[in-house]
């Protein structure tokens, strides 16, 4: 059964920086792509930042140059980098695994940046 568990979600001010995790289990991450989302209140959930298995990243405009996306393979887990923070970064952030396998989704981690 696969299983992805965010964390490293909090509250931090404008400017700060946070480290999203997104573990694993019932799959192996570096054999496929994986994507971070963010839903805010009242908007629809938005693509973030993604990795594919051959590590090739992509973001959206948004957080380009702002955010980082990598894969720890050992660990069976990627991370989202968060710097240069903004008010409206606040969303809960979900990690995503679409594939053959399924469309398989973590609970969410909720990130508050204050101004």
């Amino acid at each position: 059964q696969v299983q992805l568990v965010e964390s490293g979600g909090g509250l931090v001010q404008a400017g700060g920086s946070l480290r999203l995790s997104c573990a694993a289990s019932g799959m192996i991450l570096s054999v496929y792509a994986l994507g971070w989302y963010r839903q805010a209140p009242g908007k629809q959930r938005e693509f973030v930042a993604a990795i594919t298995s051959g590590g090739s990243t992509r973001y959206a405009d948004s957080v380009k140059g702002r955010f980082t996306i990598s894969r720890d393979s050992a660990k069976n887990t990627v991370y989202l980098q968060m710097n240069s923070l903004k008010p409206e970064d606040t969303a809960v952030y979900y990690c995503n695994s679409n594939s053959y396998r399924g469309d398989y989704w973590g609970q969410g981690t909720q990130v508050t940046v204050s101004s």
